[in-house]
């Protein structure tokens, strides 16, 4: 236990500093954006970046990750915010903290792996897009030395690591493009720009609202919505990481720890958050690996804020949207554009479904709900192919069943028989399926009271495996008195 607290704090010291003030630069101006986004004081998602990174550095399942305010949560916070104002998200966050708390407790995480690869692979890409998208703005139709600026900080981002990888690119990107836009005069756009920042900490406080069933009925909505897509993003963000650096993660304690971040949130005077792909790829892609490095982020963050807040607002946009670029080209998995024509085709159509339904929608569940929707259709159909064969003799009839029955398979299995002609013997062996459920039972008592009555024959089931056998025995009627055939 105290080598793993070593490790995970301590086992990678000065990749997690360095890695951690990158990710703080390049926190501020995401959380300044994504509480305009939410209708909200900048210093509201700020206070949230700094909050759920500290306490998600401590109690978080997966090291290395960072958690702050995101643009998913901001997205459903907005008709709240509006119609009943701040107070009521600050309650908000808390309700979504516990909910949060309680889904990892009852281990909800364990439902991740039927989310399938085409689908995280697909969230994945979205997001790139997603993250190149929202720099757009910062950069595009401004003026020419706007384009100058991200093009020398890409420069610096992917040449230096040739020259030295002592420190981050993207840091040292980060203050030549400040200090060059200081030095120089240059009219751009600033961190300033997006919003003012209050050099000032977070203050403990209890949300202002009546504690009624009418404010519960207002927050719980917006809560269980701020819940799923929390940990959606961040249970899939957790599992990149875990391929990034080839190591394990404890999902059910990350989706407590979200929980509990956003618990001391809510408290704090901030919005909800959950993981940040971006970040964290800026995070790993800079050095980070351990617990370390999310609480420096953090740390560093408010630093910026109280310390360095002068100069924080000087730093052009160009120069964190060129680093966000570079996150996005990072994030984009290049692979998936190789392997279109080489992967099954439902395995394509679910990709692109996901990206274009997260970039359409910009709601990364959405995306991942259609993805998983349509995979399990896919499956259904695939596994729903069901062979029956006869083979006759002069007064018996032997039906062998190979497949899954189950309720998108029964149409075809009762399709497959002849309820016509005299027969003294049918057998129905069932030695290469399985029965799954009670469509499928149902279908069973159709065919055999349909043969029993058209042929009048003994009808008898074989080869049933004993946990078919225990489910027909279960609901089946075919063989009770006076038993007919159902419609259904």
């Amino acid at each position: 236990m105290l080598d793993k607290l070593k490790r995970e704090w301590f086992g990678n010291v000065k990749g997690d500093i360095l890695s951690g003030i990158v990710v703080a630069l390049a926190l501020i101006p995401e959380a300044i954006a994504f509480s305009i986004i939410a209708g909200v004081d900048p210093m509201v998602g700020l206070y949230a970046s700094f909050c759920i990174a500290v306490v998600m550095a401590f109690v978080g399942g997966r090291p290395a990750m960072i958690s702050a305010a995101t643009g998913a949560m901001a997205l459903l916070m907005v008709t709240l915010v509006k119609d009943h104002g701040i107070q009521y998200l600050f309650a908000t966050t808390i309700l979504t903290g516990i909910i949060q708390l309680i889904f990892g407790i009852f281990k909800i995480a364990r439902f991740m792996k039927f989310i399938p690869r085409s689908v995280m692979v697909g969230f994945v890409n979205a997001l790139a897009i997603l993250i190149f998208m929202a720099q757009v703005p910062h950069f595009v139709g401004i003026s020419m030395i706007t384009y100058v600026f991200v093009a020398l900080t890409l420069v610096i981002i992917y040449g230096l690591p040739r020259i030295t990888k002592a420190v981050p690119s993207a840091l040292v990107a980060i203050i030549v493009m400040t200090i060059a836009a200081i030095v120089g005069g240059f009219n751009l756009r600033t961190v300033g720009d997006l919003g003012e920042i209050t050099r000032a900490l977070p203050m403990f406080s209890i949300p202002n609202i009546p504690l009624n069933m009418e404010t519960f009925s207002i927050i719980f909505p917006t809560a269980l919505g701020l819940s799923i897509v929390g940990l959606t993003e961040s249970l899939l963000t957790a599992s990149i990481v875990d391929d990034m650096t080839d190591t394990p993660s404890n999902k059910n304690k990350e989706s407590r720890g979200q929980g509990i971040a956003n618990i001391v949130v809510g408290f704090f005077g901030g919005m909800a958050g959950c993981a940040m792909i971006g970040q964290t790829v800026i995070n790993v892609k800079s050095g980070g690996r351990g617990r370390l490095s999310t609480f420096v982020a953090g740390v560093f963050l408010m630093f910026l804020i109280l310390v360095l807040g002068n100069w924080v607002v000087k730093i052009p946009m160009a120069a964190l949207a060129g680093v966000m670029i570079m996150v996005s080209i990072g994030t984009f998995d290049w692979s998936s554009l190789r392997t279109l024509t080489k992967v099954p085709l439902t395995d394509t159509v679910v990709m692109l479904v996901t990206v274009i339904t997260v970039v359409a929608t910009h709601d990364l569940s959405k995306g991942v709900i259609a993805g998983v929707i349509l995979s399990a259709i896919f499956f259904a159909a695939k596994i729903s192919k069901l062979e029956v064969s006869s083979k006759e003799s002069e007064h018996r009839t032997v039906y062998n069943v190979k497949g899954q029955l189950f309720f998108a398979s029964v149409q075809d299995f009762v399709n497959s028989f002849a309820f016509k002609g005299k027969q003294d013997l049918i057998l129905i062996d069932f030695s290469e399926a399985h029965i799954w459920d009670d469509s499928a039972v149902a279908a069973i008592d159709k065919v055999v009271l349909k043969l029993k009555e058209q042929t009048s024959a003994d009808v008898k089931l074989t080869g049933l495996n004993d946990v078919s056998d225990e489910l027909v025995q279960k609901l089946a009627t075919y063989n009770k008195p006076n038993a007919k055939p159902s419609n259904h």
